[in-house]
């Protein structure tokens, strides 16, 4: 079973994620029963899968946030899908889930997830981090979480810091 670090701590996960190959189709590609993580395209495609509870969406880099908006309060999660690490559209896909469309729920960076990004995955609202699977052993995620707070007092704003850190000095000096 996969690991993942959600809320500040490393758990086993049973979702699994649907990826399309290039046969499949996203209004004929079956949805197997359990949870699945499915591409926005399979969501939106398939209204059938709208009620089920044990379905969730994965965004792409190219996907626009505002498609999700409106199925926001019923999906268990939504997950943005990073292929390569320096393909940074999934910070921005992020910010905009939970500062334009109110995302409360889990939000999990799924891919090409390095362990130098989880700070910064965080501070763009991710609260599950899920590196590939293999990628890292528990020693490793261990440590990763634990660098995750090495920064207690960053400079610029973010989802989880609404104000600079100029400011904030401020307002404790007064």
């Amino acid at each position: 079973m996969a690991k993942l670090i959600k809320t500040q701590a490393i758990v086993e996960d049973a979702w699994q994620v649907l990826t399309l190959t290039e046969d499949q189709n996203a209004d004929s590609v079956e949805v197997a029963e359990g949870q699945w993580i499915v591409p926005l395209s399979v969501y939106l495609a398939q209204t059938a899968l709208q009620s089920r509870r044990d379905v969730a969406v994965w965004l792409a880099g190219d996907d626009e946030p505002a498609d999700v908006a409106p199925y926001l309060a019923q999906l268990p999660l939504v997950a943005v899908h990073f292929p390569k690490f320096a393909d940074g559209r999934g910070y921005s896909i992020a910010t905009l889930l939970r500062t334009r469309h109110g995302h409360t729920g889990e939000l999990r960076a799924i891919g090409d997830v390095l362990r130098d990004q989880f700070d910064y995955l965080t501070r763009c609202g991710f609260d599950a981090l899920q590196p590939a699977e293999g990628r890292y052993s528990d020693a490793q995620l261990e440590d990763a979480l634990r660098n995750v707070k090495d920064f207690s007092e960053p400079y610029q704003t973010s989802v989880t810091v609404q104000s600079p850190l100029f400011r904030r000095q401020r307002r404790v000096a007064a």
